[in-house]
């Protein structure tokens, strides 16, 4: 039977902040140019992206195994399902109600700016399944990375700007592909690690699809698009000099993943990238946001 540490360490915390980073930027940006922090909103928003996050882990687990994408080759975070602990059934039932959970904390939020919240929230709903699963899965097709810049980071991004103060706004379009771009790392990173598994089993990522020196591009190419991106932030900055924070607060981990990328071949060592990956985002999420607040023109 599954201990409460099984089911958290499907729920694979090391992802967790490409559900909390968008919130934290959004919500800034919301804050920023609305003019009135919603605390009650900002909350219910935040978890239930984390909600969605667990549910699209879970529903990734069971669906791999009954896929059998997860083997004994796997070099990976132990699975739940694959261990024998509990059922794919009871995995995807687990994943419903986390789904529940957060269409529950999407009601204050739908009350509050009508059916936008709707819009959003269905496609959302769906993909935490369609991911894996479904006619056509997008993780085996190689559209995992299309998938988080467009869900963990434009949507929920200008989503939670959106919820804060009732307008779309531009900003939230360029700190949501930010977002989504180092998002999309830490599955990248991912990928590349298990590339072998997944070649053998017919789960065609990236890196699966175009090896080891495509997805060590990929991954470079993505952290320097998200440090390029403060460029835009400069002109509407009353003091410029301070959006050079996230590229300072975060260069280290940065050249870290990099490095690690370029020696590393797949191994259980890109487990250690993957946390990096996350510290990485979230380092770089908190310097985004509070630059934002402080300093960015409303």
């Amino acid at each position: 039977m599954a201990t409460f540490s099984d089911w958290v360490s499907a729920a694979r915390p090391k992802t967790l902040g490409a559900a909390v980073a968008p919130v934290i930027v959004g919500t800034a940006i919301g804050w920023r140019f609305g003019g009135i922090l919603h605390l009650g909103l900002a909350f219910c928003t935040l978890f239930a992206c984390i909600a969605l996050q667990v549910a699209t882990n879970w529903f990734n687990d069971a669906i791999d195994f009954v896929k059998g994408s997860d083997t004994a080759a796997r070099i990976g975070p132990r699975r739940i399902t694959a261990s024998g602990v509990v059922t794919p059934r009871q995995v995807i039932i687990a994943a419903c109600a986390m789904l529940g959970v957060a269409t529950a904390l999407s009601v204050p939020l739908f009350l509050a700016r009508g059916w936008p919240i709707v819009a959003i929230g269905i496609p959302s709903l769906y993909f935490c399944y369609g991911y894996t699963g479904g006619p056509a899965p997008l993780a085996y097709r190689g559209l995992g990375e299309l998938f988080v810049i467009l869900f963990f980071g434009l949507v929920a991004v200008t989503g939670s700007a959106f919820v804060q103060s009732g307008q779309w706004h531009v900003q939230a379009l360029v700190g949501g592909l930010q977002i989504g771009l180092l998002s999309t790392v830490l599955i990248a990173i991912n990928n590349l690690r298990d590339m072998d598994e997944d070649r053998s089993t017919g789960k065609r990522t990236l890196a699966a699809r175009f090896g080891v020196n495509f997805a060590r591009w990929e991954i470079t190419l993505l952290i320097g698009a998200a440090y390029l991106l403060l460029i835009y932030w400069v002109f509407g900055s009353s003091q410029p000099m301070f959006l050079m924070v996230p590229l300072v607060a975060t260069g280290k981990l940065s050249l870290r993943i990099l490095s690690d990328v370029w020696t590393l071949m797949p191994s259980p060592a890109y487990n250690a990238v993957l946390a990096t990956g996350g510290k990485l985002l979230i380092v770089f999420t908190l310097a985004l946001g509070g630059l934002i607040i402080w300093y960015v023109k409303a």
